[in-house]
């Protein structure tokens, strides 16, 4: 894993797992984690993985749909008791063998990409609920200790103008007959969805809601505005900005989003959501492509979106989060915005020396 070459990547997965953090609930447990591949997904198994090396002795079960891909990104793991992937389409249940207790189940796979909103609508919302209760069926299955459910800042809608930061009782306006609303409609049925297995399983349930996230764990195929201005970059390109960019949003570095999803997971209330963002990291679009632009020495650009890319945009031009309640659990950000775009770039620089250097 080439990742793993880059001393600050090193860095911050120890950091993360050395946060002081009840890990005594995963000790000799387990974890099932579908989109293991994703860009949080990859990063907290690396943290489990560390932190077994130091006796924590928790199995990961790792799910995705593409096996390759997994052997690829987790090939340190393979000889590990404390790893296994299964794959899986999260939209079929899930139905494992010899596995009777399972301690708690992430969910974080997801079409989180604007094309792909544009281009698969059906395919956004049935993973999003569809994938959701396959996922709470299995917990019930196999009494689950704790289930958390990655929910996203788009569950607010637009700003309505009557606050500045949105707490976790806001909730804006969506215009549910657009194709645009099948994302964060989807995510707000998955949160209600949630509400109705603890009413009538009795399941334990936490729902991190993130932000804009960026990292070094980003996918190649993520069409989000924030990776491909990274994307651009590192190629050598100019960043394109295909809007004014004076959307306004909250933004948040892998490695602190994921220590935010421990917190909820490991001492988050049953039933609360939690929005796992900073201010420290709220920025318009314009200055975060500048910002980026001058980690690589390239300007930005302006221009006309396509057709289906603009119709997977969001239509929110400010949506930044409140982070109170997650930080009255005791999570508080390392990374501002720019140390954690500065850090971005210099690990896939050093991603990418390494795949020349292979190649």
């Amino acid at each position: 894993m080439r990742l793993f070459s880059s001393k600050l990547y090193c860095e911050d997965v120890k950091y993360v797992a050395n946060i002081d953090l009840p890990w005594e609930k995963l000790q000799n447990n387990s974890i099932l984690l579908s989109g293991a591949t994703g860009q949080f997904g990859s990063f907290l198994t690396d943290v489990i993985m560390y932190r077994n090396k130091k006796g924590l002795n928790c199995k990961v079960y790792a799910l995705g749909r593409n096996e390759e891909k997994a052997k690829k990104r987790f090939d340190y793991c393979a000889e590990s008791e404390y790893f296994e992937f299964i794959k899986y389409d999260i939209n079929e249940p899930l139905i494992t063998e010899n596995i009777d207790k399972i301690g708690y189940v992430i969910h974080l796979a997801s079409n989180t990409h604007p094309v792909q909103y544009a281009s698969n609508p059906i395919g956004t919302i049935i993973t999003n609920i569809i994938g959701v209760k396959n996922m709470l069926d299995y917990c019930v299955e196999h009494h689950a200790d704790g289930f958390a459910f990655a929910s996203s800042n788009e569950v607010y809608g637009e700003n309505r103008g009557d606050v500045e930061l949105f707490d976790e009782l806001y909730c804006g306006y969506i215009d549910c007959n657009t194709m645009r609303a099948g994302y964060p409609e989807s995510k707000r049925c998955g949160e209600a969805l949630c509400q109705a297995y603890i009413s009538q399983k009795g399941l334990d349930v936490v729902i991190p809601r993130f932000t804009r996230s960026f990292g070094p764990t980003l996918l190649q195929s993520d069409t989000k505005a924030s990776s491909q201005f990274i994307h651009k970059a590192l190629a050598g390109e100019d960043i394109v900005l295909k809007s004014d960019g004076t959307q306004y949003y909250s933004y948040t570095y892998t490695a602190d989003a994921v220590a935010g999803l421990l917190f909820v997971l490991l001492k988050g209330e049953c039933g609360s959501s939690y929005n796992i963002a900073s201010s420290s990291c709220d920025v318009m679009l314009k200055d975060l492509a500048l910002k980026i632009a001058n980690c690589c020495d390239k300007k930005v650009i302006f221009e006309i979106p396509e057709e289906l890319e603009s119709a997977g945009y969001s239509c929110a031009t400010k949506a930044r989060l409140s982070g109170n309640k997650l930080q009255s659990l005791g999570w508080m950000p390392k990374f501002d915005l720019s140390t954690g775009i500065e850090r971005t770039i210099r690990i896939l620089k050093n991603n990418q020396n390494m795949e020349g250097i292979k190649a």
